[in-house]
């Protein structure tokens, strides 16, 4: 029962083993990463098209509950970049923006996503996160980022443009270029081009002046922080707001509220297959992340158990004012970095931003959205990726094929199609791969009992037997391929009697491709030639031994492919 209760809540565990040395590492790690969030999560709301408490109201209670059911130690939980976008794409279309509806749309959403988390894990279906080929998903990352840049240059320029669509944007942006707002422009670059900086060039200066690299690398995490202190200060102090400078204006000094998710049924409904995506997506950037970081240190990831971890801080942010909530990339080195021991540096994160929540707030009245949005840009702009596309060209034309598409159908008709193509793509993909598997003709290598491809090696063959090594399970989408090709080679082959499938590579014999061998049988039966098995797996063989199969089956079934080459070839001699 308490091994049980510990693997459901990992925090049972690795609390009994907490010490000093860890609470201090945990207590560092926390503050970098809460300096880090601040400026984050203000500016991911806005993306997701929330008022800026929304984000931290996001990062608090998720965080939290992570760190007591999460298996990853330094998994950083809150408002990422993509799911913000993806969160806006969703409830935009069933609500208007800084309506109470689209604030209550999005919560909705973050909860509808934490039950179907948590469902999957409960199921253990992380398994599915599979289907999500890594080509598909590098190239729906690389156009979401270029989406969220693109989104956030209305406020870069100062101007009022919309879509959801790279020609949406585009052609709203253009629309609307005699509106530009110098001032905010200038605020706009000149915080980009010092934000792109100071990932690049800070820290380098700071050690060259003498200073240790540990405060260096924390003073260059901290660099958004000082963009927006200075920004805010610029703005206060001359009066831009009176300029036309949009800035972020009050925001409520509380701790999260207590919130209710919607229980309009066309609302669920709507809501359901974005709810769907933004969980798969979700997940699979955040066990990717957790599983890099944990391969480090040789600790261990339970996918189901981060199932588990994230629908309890998905379904933590819906009922604090949030919105649907992942681990991020960026936090997450940031917290492995700073050196935190266990998820209970969340845990202080989560405190950090109470803190801030509650006596922070009045001091970024006059923070310029701009200066957000270049932050924004900056964070996603290390998202894209479009060296993917060569190498991918290079390797594999299908899974170039698959890239590309899925970078073009995100930028031209939106988040959901793109990812909602990336799945169908990946799943496409494996099919059209395993339909044509690979097969080859195989001999024996002189002095040996290896046998490999005639075309490779110098193999001896035996005119009258055929041995195909099949290098695929055979299911349906590949079980008449096989039949085919054997056919195929038989028909052009007089002197062959025996045809031998090596079967060492086949792990699965549906029952489609079992009615293919039937057929395979009694034809090449038919023709005089008799059909053998080799080396097939026990599991396998179970199967078998539960049809008919094997007992009608012309020739036999050999141990080794050895086996079958020293009784079919010293058979066709004693013939001779």
């Amino acid at each position: 029962m308490i091994e049980t209760l510990r693997k459901y809540v990992p925090i049972l565990d690795w609390g009994r083993r907490y010490n000093r040395d860890a609470l201090q590492n945990d207590l560092m790690a926390a503050v970098i990463v809460t300096i880090m969030l601040i400026p984050q999560s203000l500016a991911y709301a806005m993306l997701a098209g929330l008022p800026p408490e929304a984000g931290l109201y996001a990062s608090i209670l998720p965080i939290i509950l992570y760190a007591i059911f999460g298996t990853s130690r330094a998994l950083a939980v809150g408002p990422v970049a993509v799911v913000s976008l993806m969160t806006a794409a969703a409830v935009g279309q069933v609500a208007e923006v800084g309506t109470m509806g689209y604030a209550v749309a999005a919560l909705t959403l973050a909860v509808m996503s934490g039950a179907i988390l948590l469902a999957m894990g409960i199921l253990k279906l992380g398994f599915l996160a599979n289907f999500l080929s890594h080509p598909v998903i590098a190239g729906f990352i690389t156009a979401s980022g270029i989406l969220i840049a693109a989104s956030q240059l209305k406020h870069i320029l100062g101007v009022s443009a919309s879509g959801h669509t790279l020609p949406e944007i585009v052609g709203s942006l253009i629309a609307h270029l005699g509106e530009i707002n110098p001032i905010t422009l200038v605020i706009g670059i000149v915080s980009t081009g010092f934000l792109f900086w100071v990932r690049k060039g800070l820290k380098p200066l700071l050690i060259a002046k003498g200073l240790r690299p540990k405060l260096a690398e924390i003073a260059q995490k901290a660099g958004p922080v000082a963009a927006v202190v200075v920004t805010t200060l610029a703005v206060w102090l001359f009066g831009l707001w009176g300029h036309g400078v949009s800035i972020v204006g009050a925001v409520p000094q509380s701790l999260p509220p207590l919130t209710m998710p919607s229980a309009n049924f066309d609302l669920l409904t709507a809501l359901f297959v974005p709810a769907l995506l933004i969980s798969v997506i979700g997940f699979v950037e955040s066990i990717s992340v957790a599983q890099t970081l944990a391969a480090k240190k040789r600790q261990r990831i339970d996918p189901n158990q981060e199932l588990i971890g994230l629908g309890a801080a998905n379904l933590g942010a819906g009922f604090t004012g949030g919105y649907p909530v992942t681990g991020g990339f960026a936090r997450s080195v940031v917290n492995y970095d700073a050196g935190a021991e266990t998820p209970a540096a969340g845990a202080f994160t989560a405190v950090g931003l109470a803190i801030a929540a509650l006596a922070l707030t009045p001091l970024i009245y006059f923070l310029p959205t701009a200066t957000l949005a270049a932050t924004i840009i900056v964070a996603v702009l290390s998202l894209v990726d479009f060296s993917i596309l060569k190498t991918s060209w290079g390797y594999s034309k299908a899974d170039f094929a698959a890239v590309a598409a899925t970078i073009l159908l995100t930028l031209g008709f939106g988040v959901e199609t793109g990812v909602s193509a990336g799945v169908i793509l990946s799943i496409l993909l494996h099919l059209y791969k395993t339909s044509k598997p690979h097969v080859a003709e195989v001999g024996l290598v002189p002095g040996t009992q290896h046998f490999r491809n005639i075309h490779r090696h110098a193999v001896e063959t035996d005119p009258a037997v055929l041995t195909i090594r099949i290098d695929e399970s055979l299911y349906f989408p590949n079980a008449r391929f096989l039949e085919d090709y054997v056919l195929d080679r038989v028909g052009k082959d007089g002197p062959i009697r025996h045809v031998v499938l090596m079967c060492s590579a086949v792990n699965v014999i549906d029952f489609s491709a079992l009615e293919a061998l039937e057929a395979l049988n009694h034809r090449l039966k038919d023709m005089g030639v008799s059909l053998h098995l080799s080396e097939v797996k026990g599991p396998v063989t179970d199967r078998l031994k539960k049809t008919h199969f094997l007992d009608e089956l012309s020739g036999r079934v050999f141990l080794s492919q050895y086996d079958a080459w020293i009784a079919l070839s010293a058979a066709q001699e004693k013939a001779e």
